[in-house]
């Protein structure tokens, strides 16, 4: 088995700015229909969310080693909480496909943010001899 980790951290008020200038063609650009009716139910914490979930895209895309290239794509990754509220990745279409090829066998994700930064860690185990 090998052990893929990825981070980022966002600036909260950098997603609200992009959010209030560009509007839904950002916010659809970047996130599910899942994930926008999640950070829109949150009313005053929103831009949080928003951000978390950003934050959580591109840690996703780094475990998987490639950032956002070779089909790994923001749409492509998606953060989903279960019912205990813990959160949890979808993937989707090509990048779903890099996953498989990489040998994916788990993934899990943690997503904090404070009042100034959105902050996700991802881990990606796959299967022994395989790397990205």
């Amino acid at each position: 088995m090998n052990i893929h980790c990825g981070v980022d951290t966002v600036e909260i008020d950098r997603v609200r700015q992009s959010i209030e200038h560009y509007g839904d063609s950002f916010v659809r650009k970047v996130f599910t229909e899942e994930e926008i009716r999640y950070c829109e139910s949150r009313k005053n914490g929103r831009y949080e969310s928003y951000a978390a979930r950003f934050a959580a895209k591109e840690a996703v895309s780094k475990a998987l080693g490639t950032g956002l290239a070779r089909g790994v794509t923001l749409q492509g990754i998606e953060m989903v909480n279960d019912s205990e509220g813990k959160p949890m990745v979808h993937l989707y279409g090509t990048t779903l496909q890099h996953y498989q090829q990489i040998g994916g066998t788990s993934m899990d994700i943690s997503l904090t943010h404070t009042r100034s930064y959105a902050t996700a860690f991802a881990v990606i185990l796959t299967k022994d001899g395989e790397a990205p």
